[in-house]
């Protein structure tokens, strides 16, 4: 039998069959892709192959297969195993939710999430959050914030899952397709896609006032079927997210505007850190390049702060 992957508790997974059958299945035995080691073989999105059996009174599914990945997004754990795990598998775009305050999302963790959905070839949509508690200088910050990754090519919408403020926008851009929603705890995730699909009646919590971060509501990353037409996957907050899988010389190819320019530095093994004749600082120092994105290149290229987390980072 075949089927997709809904959700992954690490031992167990969902597997919804396209005759809309649900079954409980595990892993039997070790169970590795050829290539990638990861914390969990099997990610919600996934295409398997699975046998029925039964075990005492109950119908259980051993998975045996996985079929190819159209595509995967991973991160890095930031514990000191720093061992890869698979969040999803065969996204067709992920929504990145950003707030400024409750909690702050710094321009390293949105840097890091576009450069490894560019890297799997996976279409980001940014979603700026919360935007009916901005005013004044806040409000200014924000959109300065959006206006960078515009610039650069990346659709970017402010919303309020509070007022529905261009939540349509986000409906028209999920129809028809499997859209993963990430962010830190407490940027509304839950919140958001409560309002799009009230029929689902996601657990949410409130931001914690001693940190100012979110609380997870999410523990295991989960797919549904939307009455609108469209699947969502649903991830835990992200708190830490360690680059994987890339060299150096390749970092710059998945931030858009670097690699526009990469053919004009002198060096075709420019890294534009200290080389001569560098592109990418010329553009810098002509204010063409965003500052923030640069340093986030700089991080990602030495391997400084590799295993980032929000709550330690200063921007």
């Amino acid at each position: 039998m075949q089927g997709t992957v809904y959700k992954s508790t690490g031992s167990w997974y969902t597997v919804k069959t396209a005759e809309g059958e649900t079954y409980n299945c595990r892993i039997k035995g070790k169970f590795r892709i050829k290539g990638l080691k990861s914390t969990n073989p099997v990610a919600v999105g996934d295409q398997v192959e699975f046998q029925v059996e039964a075990i005492g009174d109950e119908t259980v599914g051993i998975i045996s297969a996985i079929q190819d990945r159209k595509n995967y997004i991973v991160r890095k754990s930031v514990k000191l195993s720093k061992q890869i795990h698979i969040i999803a598998a065969n996204i067709d775009q992920v929504f990145l939710l950003i707030t400024l305050k409750e909690p702050k999302t710094y321009t390293i963790f949105i840097d890091r999430l576009l450069a490894t959905a560019e890297a799997y070839d996976i279409p980001a949509v940014l979603l700026f959050n919360k935007i009916d508690l901005y005013e004044g200088e806040a409000l200014e910050e924000l959109q300065y914030l959006s206006g960078i990754y515009r610039e650069i090519g990346y659709t970017c919408i402010e919303i309020s899952a509070k007022t529905d403020k261009n939540l349509d926008m986000v409906v028209d851009l999920m129809k028809g397709k499997t859209s993963m929603f990430a962010g830190h705890s407490g940027v509304g995730k839950s919140t958001l896609i409560n309002v799009i699909a009230p029929e689902l009646n996601l657990k949410t919590s409130e931001i914690s006032e001693q940190h100012l971060q979110g609380q997870h509501t999410t523990t295991f990353a989960e797919m549904y079927d939307l009455e609108i037409g469209a699947k969502i996957i649903d991830t835990p907050g992200i708190r830490g997210f360690g680059m994987v899988d890339m060299e150096k010389d390749e970092i710059g190819d998945y931030f858009p505007e670097i690699l526009a320019l990469k053919g004009d530095c002198k060096f075709n093994n420019c890294l534009h850190l200290d080389e001569p004749k560098c592109a990418i600082k010329d553009a810098l120092e002509k204010d063409e390049i965003s500052r923030s994105r640069y340093r986030s290149y700089v991080q990602m290229v030495t391997g400084e702060d590799d295993t980032y987390r929000m709550d330690n980072y200063e921007a």
